[in-house]
């Protein structure tokens, strides 16, 4: 019997056929969908010309500079919230809103109009209130997505819709692209590329915005409450560091050198500390040149905060008190209820655990930091984990997050770091070989840092030297020794506690979303 070898390849691949059935219907769609924006792109603009070229929209054709706005959507539906079916109010009002909804039929004709808090109206232009002429250039130049002004009485429908009987009318500005299908989900490339039409379509997206507007104002609260100051720190700086990161980097034409964009603040608001502000804090940008993925930005905003004569255990009480207070803002209760409904208790005294501790009895270890490598290599090994530059506390670390990590669910302060990766901070008071460190982890994730800081200049040179021999040997996140932080610290720094968090992760931790969520505008390529 002969083996037939070209068979298999006389049989159809039937996923193959089926893969490139679906790209290119999806590519027949998008082609049909282009040509349409296309069309509707050019009507519109038709109407644009028309508007600038009319006396009947007086200040400005398409876009008027201004229109006579008395009142606002929300602030109309909250007073009349208890109008009666098929009443009038005898009040007339002047509102301006969005297009989302449109209907004209015959002499009546219907626009529900957003505002940019979502709450909607619907306006109700009728032939006898507005006569032919008026009625005839609302159908010809009235599309969805526009934003229009009407001036009206404020009635409820015959179903019991609050509406505007409207007497007059305007468009407020043009809208030239159609918005996409509102009663479609948007896909999350579109809601992160063009986030103003996420705005506009998605309720869960405008109370993003809300609720990290009213976290940030809470954490500032707060702070004032307690005494701290705010201030501001240099975003380009000659010299990176206060944190292990590989930092972006520029060139100053002015000054004809390299300069770096911050990875963090912090040996500037310990400059501040030296300076005799005693409690300081800062909420800014930073920037890390290094991956993206769900819980990591190359651009965030920070929070860090210092306060002279504290220490790692009064710096997280701060935290705690920071977080808590944040989540009674956005939520009325330390429980949030994040988007998928799920609830989570942020209230209560949070678990402080020890990271060697909690390791060994995840583990069955007895690791401490005088454990060889060669031990810690080999439970690396057996785990099948990879580490970068193999130091103990880069073990410790990766080990950690192996094993403990994923089964944290409670808000936890994890103390009490390996010596060797936290150059900054101040060793245990206590136990050798380690320093008085902590992560915060809320969902699983580091949410914040918490230190009592290093103020001792001849050691923390020693710590940076050692940091100068880990980029020499090619670590690209080892800070560089920085002459001008360790003259500050010699004018005398008073015992220091010391936080950072990162904004965007708060706002995960309070709504459940992912990081592309949580950042109005992220980066995308």
């Amino acid at each position: 019997m002969t083996e037939n070898h070209d068979a298999p390849a006389l049989a159809p691949d039937l996923g193959a056929v089926s893969a490139a059935t679906e790209a290119e219907a999806s590519a027949q769609s998008e082609d049909s969908a282009q040509s349409e924006e296309s069309e509707q792109k050019t009507v519109r603009l038709a109407k644009r010309d028309r508007l600038n070229a009319s006396a009947a929209n007086p200040g400005g054709g398409a876009y008027p500079v201004s229109v006579p706005v008395t009142d606002t959507i929300p602030a109309v539906r909250e007073r009349f919230s208890d109008l009666e079916t098929d009443s009038t109010t005898g009040v007339t009002v002047g509102l301006a809103g969005r297009v989302v909804h449109l209907r004209n039929t015959g002499k009546l004709c219907f626009a529900s109009l957003q505002a940019g808090d979502g709450s909607r109206i619907q306006a109700m232009v009728s032939l006898g209130e507005v006569g032919e002429e008026s009625l005839g250039r609302w159908k010809d130049l009235v599309d969805l997505g526009d934003h229009l002004f009407v001036s009206g009485e404020v009635i409820s429908s015959r179903r019991g819709e609050l509406s505007v009987m409207v007497s007059e009318w305007q468009i407020a500005a043009k809208a030239i692209l159609p918005l996409p299908n509102l009663h479609t989900e948007l896909s999350e490339e579109t809601r992160v590329r063009s986030r103003y039409l996420d705005l506009i379509a998605r309720d869960q997206a405008r109370r993003n915005v809300i609720a990290r507007s009213h976290a940030v104002a809470s954490l500032r609260s707060t702070f004032t409450g307690l005494g701290f100051l705010e201030i501001e720190t240099p975003m380009l700086q000659v010299m990176h560091g206060g944190a292990s990161a590989r930092p972006f980097a520029t060139h100053s034409n002015a000054f004809d050198t390299e300069l770096y964009l911050r990875i963090a603040p912090e040996l500037f608001l310990k400059r501040a500390v030296v300076g005799g502000i005693d409690r300081v804090y800062e909420i800014n940008r930073n920037f890390r040149n290094e991956g993206a993925d769900s819980t990591h930005s190359p651009e965030f905003a920070m929070l860090e905060a210092y306060e002279a004569y504290g220490d790692y255990n009064s710096i997280a009480d701060l935290t705690q008190k920071l977080i808590q207070d944040a989540a009674l803002a956005v939520s009325g209760s330390h429980t949030v209820t994040w988007a998928d409904g799920t609830e989570y208790d942020l209230g209560g005294e949070w678990d402080r655990i020890s990271m060697y501790d909690s390791l060994n009895a995840a583990a069955d270890t007895a690791f401490t930091p005088e454990t060889p490598l060669a031990e810690l290599s080999a439970l690396a090994d057996r785990e099948g984990l990879e580490i970068d530059h193999p130091i103990h506390g880069k073990y410790v670390e990766e080990l950690w997050e192996h094993f403990v990590k994923g089964d944290l669910v409670r808000p936890t302060f994890v103390m009490d770091f390996p010596l060797d990766t936290s150059p900054l901070v101040r060793g245990h008071r206590s136990i050798d070989g380690v320093v008085e460190k902590w992560d915060l982890y809320i969902r699983g994730f580091e949410l914040g840092t918490g230190y009592s800081e290093l103020v001792d200049p001849v050691v923390q040179r020693e710590r940076f030297v050692e940091q100068a021999r880990l980029a020499a040997g090619g670590d690209p996140e080892a800070m560089r020794l920085d002459e001008e932080f360790l003259k500050a610290l010699e004018y005398g720094m008073p015992p220091t506690g010391g936080m950072g968090m990162g904004i965007d992760r708060l706002l995960m931790a309070l709504t459940g979303l992912g990081i592309r969520e949580t950042i109005l505008f992220p980066l995308v390529k």
